[in-house]
């Protein structure tokens, strides 16, 4: 019988036998490799022999003696525990093995507050070789633990840090773990294994040198010290959301990927979270190829993302000023403007050579020269123009470009220095140029990649034509000009008519941009831009449905990407709805006037004939409910997350009914109303619906109830009433469903015809309040502040506006220990929850209308 099947096998049997003490005693002259297979920590007393395996208290990771494909050799390693096939993230004796015959080696905590590994005749074998900063006399209180992260940290007696596996890493990175590297040579490299039953250091390096911006790259190791020899593989460069060399990465907003550039301390981080992908890990296998790999909760693995994939990801596989395009044939040729090094290695398929220029640069041939610094047609130099690129290796950040500069600048920068042989300006990043050799291109098929402008003269841009030709075409040009003025003015005064009718009929006054200029004058808003139509087309290319982020009853959303580099989201009010104008109006002018942060900002707006567009700062985590009723991204969501959801909302909710100049009543306020930045922080949005009211007045009545069901206050769905008690109301809805991840509308208890909110109300009167928790937080969640906000909750949904708190009072009983009244039960979500036709469900895919403005009319 196997070691590790015998001693799981006994444990269970010594409890309540009449041969209890027997047992024991019997069991206490084993050996300990025969005792109970799982420990929780390594001490001087108690170190782990084999048969022994140490488990994170999650019971997520493993540390124990192995031996890789049967091999004759034997490590001590970190793996998933039940996840197969078995991958070990972590080797601590990789370039030392232990024989397989050797059963009495044992991984121990030193005198010297050291982790050590002897074999059989207790000979260090590895060892951490930290200097002790334990005396003698606090020895036996440090201690080996292996988290539920995958880390295997040694502590000393006071719980601090003595030494980490997360700092050597070996082929594998696991999630939040930084891979790092610094110009002081103390870089964090993952080292393939050499073979797939062999775990010393392989002939692959995957790692990140110190340059901006940032990106992997994988090295052949040629067994020195210098990681950087020979590159096999490189990612491009990271332009804050993904690496722009590797179109199958994920770019969606939420990528998981992460990467620090801090130059002036010489170093630079790269990490990884998947949200919906908690367990996963990168590894570089023993032939070069880097695997995302992540399971899916069922004792599997599945790949996600791996590279290279074809010949064109080998770095420089079309050499110097060579291009590679895979689905080409043959895959490489020659840059515009040169031609192959070598003909005959060319032709037979060895491309590595490269190309070589054709025409040699004016500005090489005439040094003496000066360039225009205004950007006028300089001599004979020019540039090309190549799209949809994995741009070369070895770029020069131009740091000393602003924001305001554009393109146009990045281009004079090249022009005027003789050595710069192309140039790229990228959003995000800025103005790249080049100097050395362009090597490593490759050209995508699809929407991604950049543009390259390359450095020709000017007879390989096909120009230099007969003058007599140019004159020509010239004046063809000058006429054609003067035919589109003259068509363009009488085209626009016809539009700016049309334009005055549709917005005097609604109240806009003149719609041309002119006009709007002068409505927005008269409100005073603060910061609010006026964006040309056509910009914003560019931004949203041509408001692509890949750009599209929702859907409300105001219309789509789509992100956008300004010529500033800035990314925004754009509000389309839909040209066929016939509705939205006065939202537009009271969005436009009344979210301009208000600042607050956790208020999202409008940065402008844009009319032009029948469109109707608003322009916000984007939120790249998008809305709330996108991770609350996701059963995957909600694991994101932890109690510290929620609570400070919570303290935001009503940081902002207090601000709009207190502290700003006017009263201002949401009316819509919901998950999908609220969205989130890049640290997860709240900020309310939606204010095509909201109302400003005077100081004075309690309450306000409309003939017109628009809202969202289950967020509306009785008063209000049923007699048109609001106040800032409808806020109220719709924030206690808000607050349950963010403990509970449960939406208020999907929710029903068929055998007691129970709603949501009247559900919560009987688990908190009944004393069971936390059975209303989300059960991914587990125990994790501190259950007092549960409670209150359960409590406050349940406060503000009360049937009768006069019963809930205010938002002072509120975030008084938030951040204190007062407490307010004992709820009472909220009679009218029985009513309409007793018409649900199915039992219980919940849970369902977060609603669609992110950042949006909702016309839902209470029926």
């Amino acid at each position: 019988m196997p070691m590790d099947i015998r001693t799981r096998s006994i444990c269970p049997l010594l409890n309540g036998s009449m041969f209890y003490f027997l047992f024991i005693s019997l069991f206490s002259l084993l050996p300990s490799h025969y005792h109970c297979a799982e420990v929780d920590q390594i001490t001087l007393l108690q170190p782990l022999a084999q048969g022994q395996i140490l488990v994170s208290p999650g019971h997520i990771f493993e540390l124990g003696f192995f031996s890789p494909n049967n091999s004759a050799k034997k490590y001590v390693g970190i793996w998933h525990k039940d996840i197969s096939p078995r991958k070990v993230v972590w080797v601590a004796n990789r370039e030392k093995p232990l024989a397989v015959a050797d059963t009495s080696a044992s991984l121990t905590v030193t005198s010297n507050g050291n982790l050590k590994l002897v074999d059989g005749k207790q000979k260090s074998i590895w060892s951490t070789n930290i200097a002790s900063l334990v005396s003698s006399s606090n020895t036996s209180s440090v201690a080996a633990v292996l988290l539920d992260n995958g880390n295997f940290v040694v502590n000393d007696h006071l719980g601090a840090e003595l030494w980490k596996s997360f700092d050597y890493p070996g082929d594998t990175i696991l999630p939040n773990v930084v891979l790092r590297d610094s110009k002081s040579g103390k870089g964090h490299f993952l080292s393939s294994w050499k073979a797939e039953n062999d775990p010393s250091p392989g002939k692959f390096l995957l790692g990140l040198p110190p340059q901006a911006p940032s990106q992997v790259f994988i090295w052949i190791n040629n067994g020195s010290n210098d990681s950087h020899s020979i590159p096999y593989w490189r990612s491009g460069p990271w332009d804050k959301s993904s690496f722009i060399g590797v179109p199958d990465m994920d770019h969606r907003y939420i990528n998981g990927f992460s990467v620090d550039d801090n130059l002036k301390q010489g170093t630079v981080d790269f990490s990884y979270n998947f949200y919906d992908k908690p367990v996963a890990y990168i590894y570089i296998s023993p032939e070069g190829t880097v695997r995302l790999r992540f399971s899916k909760n069922d004792g599997k693995w599945y790949d996600y993302w791996q590279t290279p994939k074809n010949p064109c990801d080998i770095y420089g596989a079309c050499g110097p000023f060579g291009v590679c395009k895979a689905s080409a044939s043959p895959i490489c040729k020659c840059l515009k403007g040169f031609v192959p090094k070598s003909s005959a290695e060319w032709s037979k398929g060895n491309w590595t050579g490269g190309c070589v220029r054709q025409t040699k640069l004016f500005c090489e041939r005439q040094t003496n020269k000066s360039v225009s610094s205004r950007g006028k047609k300089v001599d004979d130099d020019g540039f090309w123009k190549m799209v949809k690129l994995k741009i070369p290796d070895s770029h020069e950040f131009i740091t000393a470009l602003n924001a305001e500069e554009t393109s146009n600048d990045c281009k004079l920068r090249c022009l005027n220095n003789c050595s710069c042989l192309a140039y790229a300006f990228v959003n995000n990043i800025g103005c790249l140029v080049w100097s050395k050799d362009l090597i490593d291109i490759q050209q995508f098929s699809g929407s991604v990649g950049v543009d390259l402008y390359i450095r020709l003269a000017h007879s390989e841009l096909g120009e230099g034509k007969p003058i007599k030709l140019i004159g020509s075409l010239t004046a063809i040009v000058l006429v054609s000009i003067l035919a589109a003025i003259v068509f363009g003015f009488y085209r626009r005064r016809a539009n700016q008519k049309r334009q005055t009718q549709n917005f005097e009929s609604t109240g806009m006054i003149k719609s041309s941009r002119d006009g709007l200029r002068e409505y927005i004058g008269k409100h005073d808003p603060l910061e609010l831009q006026i964006y040309d139509f056509d910009s914003i087309l560019i931004a949203t290319n041509n408001f692509s449905v890949t750009n599209k982020l929702g859907q409300g009853g105001f219309g789509p959303v789509y992100k956008g990407m300004l010529q500033d580099g800035k990314e925004v989201a754009v509000k389309r009010l839909s040209s066929s709805s016939g509705q939205g104008i006065e939202e537009f109006k009271n969005e436009m002018l009344l979210i301009s006037n208000l600042q607050h942060k956790n208020l999202v900002r409008i940065m402008g707006c844009c009319v032009k004939e029948d469109e109707k567009l608003l322009i916000y700062e984007f939120m790249p985590n998008k809305s709330l409910d996108t991770f609350l009723f996701d059963t995957r991204k909600r694991v994101v969501l932890d109690w510290a997350t929620r609570f400070n959801i919570i303290h935001g909302v009503v940081r902002g909710l207090l601000y709009l009914h207190h502290d700003s100049y006017v009263k201002v009543i949401h009316r819509d306020l919901k998950v999908s109303n609220i969205l989130l930045d890049e640290k997860m922080n709240p900020k309310i949005s939606d204010f095509g619906l909201a109302r400003i009211v005077e100081g004075t007045q309690n309450l306000e009545n409309t003939q017109k109830v628009v809202g969202t069901r289950g967020y509306m206050s009785p008063e209000y769905a049923m007699g048109g009433m609001f106040s800032e008690k409808s806020d109220v109301y719709s924030f206690g809805v808000l607050v349950l469903e963010i403990i509970s991840s449960k939406k208020n509308t999907g929710f029903y208890l068929y055998d007691q015809q129970l709603g949501f909110l009247a559900y919560a109300w009987n688990l908190w009167n009944e004393g069971r309040g936390l059975e209303l928790v989300d059960e991914i937080l587990g125990d994790s969640c501190s259950s007092s502040e549960v409670l209150k906000c359960m409590h406050i909750g349940l406060l503000c949904v009360q049937d009768n506006a006069v019963d809930r708190p205010n938002m002072a009072n509120i975030a008084l009983m938030l951040s204190s220990e007062k407490d307010g009244p004992q709820p009472k039960l909220p009679q009218f979500t029985i009513q309409i929850s007793a018409y649900h036709p199915q039992p219980h469900f919940e849970n369902t895919n977060s609603s669609k209308n992110e950042a949006s403005i909702t016309m839902i009319e209470g029926r």
